[in-house]
């Protein structure tokens, strides 16, 4: 099995300023998602992620957060399981956004 790729909150800002393509999904349960999400994500709840599978593989870089890195990081094994390559996970979840002084958005 090939190792989880993770970004931490840093180099998702530098990724974000160059524009580069990525999607950001918030993986958590919807209820968590009304406490604010990261500004630019959607959110795809974790069960929901096999019937979005054609929709990531198109994506140049799927970019996976939670509470705090943990759902995402098995939501990212899971789906290179299923051989999606460009996948990865947010180091620390928006905890770690948060923490950085990073601002959240409404859902």
């Amino acid at each position: 099995m090939n190792t989880i790729e993770e970004i931490d909150v840093n180099q998702l800002l530098r990724l974000r300023e160059s524009g580069q393509s990525h999607d950001l999904i918030d993986i958590r349960m919807p209820g968590e998602v009304m406490q604010g999400l990261i500004p630019g994500a959607r959110h795809i709840a974790m069960k929901h992620l096999p019937a979005a599978m054609e929709e990531l593989r198109q994506s140049d870089r799927v970019i996976l957060y939670c509470r705090s890195g943990s759902r995402s990081a098995h939501a990212c094994a899971a789906l290179m399981a299923q051989g999606l390559d460009n996948v990865f996970n947010l180091r620390g979840g928006i905890l770690a956004w948060a923490q950085s002084g990073q601002p959240l958005a409404e859902n």
